[in-house]
């Protein structure tokens, strides 16, 4: 590595520091009990924050010999990983690194970054509302939008009120997304479970019920629920689906959150349903039918263009439920060292839960010295634990990794994986 290009990863990286250094106080903003208490005037000490700082010198070496071990706990059964030094590019620890394991949810972290690479940080989603074939209808093109909520179907009533004064129909056009609603090897029952919603191109709330957040259950016709949502706030009974006109004049439209913005909350709380609508939009924007098959293959696609290497790999759906999904741990390592020194896919980083803290980590870490420090993207099968990441040791050098687990009892594997990302964290 040139010192130029040293110097600009050790920047990037820096960033990503400083972010981790960060999550303790989010953490404390979120979670602390408030008293409210008279105002009064105290100094303020100085500093507020100090940045992390490195405690000793950085021996990757040393570091290798301690995780070696832990990577052969019985716990792990088949498992790979690879840990890699974000300033230097240095192979830490690889351990059946190429070989393809089922990744359960950390197939997020090869969504996210196909996404990105393909449309940008700030590309939306525009739901457009058209004129219908009928007097006075109006029919919503669904393009994939499935963050709708009340407060955007509110400004989609008013913007219908004002083009067209009495509507008598509230139509919703589905075509934009074709094949399988429900994916070969998903369960039904995961619907209510609140796991999973059937694959329509238009959800509030992404088809959740009762509540806007969580595993709560799902609609089973979460389309039609957008157009009956729309009806009520216009007043109008007749509710369906149709086909959209050819050239029907635009009476409304309404766009989605940033990609990035819709990655974070996907990445989080590890939602599959916006992983799919994500992947299906990669497809559309590359030429794709947006089915489980072009989102699949326009992901590996975009990821093979921007220059990671795909070998091996394969992948059935976006979200990674599918258990004939197989991911390499160096693919996803190469996608999270990216991630903390190039700024195209940073924002991945900062998606990433927080151990103790955040999203699908938040109950996990314990007393161990990851908690806080540690970032990634967890996955979960029967049998199958993922975990995907950056964490900063002690030294102050960030490491990426991911860990993939297979054939292992859930919770024990879990606990290995933690004590091994730990243990990158002592540097």
């Amino acid at each position: 590595m040139s010192k130029k290009a040293w110097i600009a990863t050790a920047a990037a990286v820096a960033v990503i520091v400083a972010a981790v250094a960060g999550t303790g106080v989010a953490y404390q903003e979120k979670y602390a009990a408030l008293e409210h208490a008279p105002a009064m005037t105290i100094p303020a000490p100085t500093p507020l924050l100090e940045p992390a700082q490195a405690t000793g010198a950085v021996d990757n070496a040393a570091l290798s010999q301690r995780l070696a071990p832990l990577a052969q706990d019985e716990a792990l059964a088949e498992f790979g990983v690879q840990v890699t030094d974000a300033v230097t590019g240095e192979t830490v620890l690889a351990q059946n690194a190429t070989t393809a394991l089922r990744p359960a949810s950390s197939t997020k972290v090869l969504t996210a970054a196909a996404a990105i690479a393909a449309l940008g940080h700030d590309d939306r989603i525009t739901t457009p509302v058209v004129r219908g074939e009928l007097p006075n209808t109006v029919v919503i093109k669904a393009a994939g939008d499935v963050w709708l909520n009340d407060a955007r179907l509110d400004d989609l009533a008013d913007q219908i009120r004002a083009a067209v004064p009495e509507v008598t129909g509230v139509f919703i056009d589905t075509s934009a997304w074709s094949g399988e609603t429900i994916l070969e090897g998903w369960d039904p029952q995961d619907i209510d479970a609140g796991f999973v919603a059937p694959l329509e191109p238009a959800m509030l709330y992404g088809a959740r019920l009762g509540a806007t957040t969580g595993d709560v259950p799902r609609s089973h016709t979460p389309a039609r629920d957008v157009a009956q949502a729309l009806a009520q706030r216009l007043d109008v009974t007749t509710v369906g689906e149709a086909t959209a006109p050819a050239q029907a004049e635009r009476v409304a439209e309404t766009a989605s959150p940033t990609l990035v913005e819709r990655i974070s909350a996907m990445m989080e709380d590890s939602d599959n349903v916006m992983a799919e609508a994500i992947g299906r939009e990669v497809a559309l924007h590359r030429g794709y039918p947006a089915d489980a098959a072009g989102a699949t293959q326009a992901t590996l696609g975009a990821l093979a263009e921007h220059g990671l290497s795909t070998t091996g790999v394969e992948i059935f759906d976006n979200s990674g439920l599918s258990v004939r999904n197989r991911i390499t741990p160096a693919l996803l390592d190469s996608i999270l060292h990216e991630a903390a020194t190039d700024s195209l896919l940073r924002s991945i980083v900062a998606s990433l839960p927080v151990a103790g803290g955040t999203g699908t980590l938040a109950e996990r870490y314990g007393d161990l010295p990851g908690r806080g420090w540690v970032r990634a993207k967890t996955g979960t099968l029967d049998e199958t634990s993922a975990l995907a990441g950056v964490v900063t040791a002690t030294t102050g050098r960030v490491y990426t990794f991911a860990m993939i687990s297979n054939g292992s009892d859930v919770l024990a594997a879990r606990q290995a994986m933690d004590t091994l990302a730990s243990a990158i964290r002592e540097g």
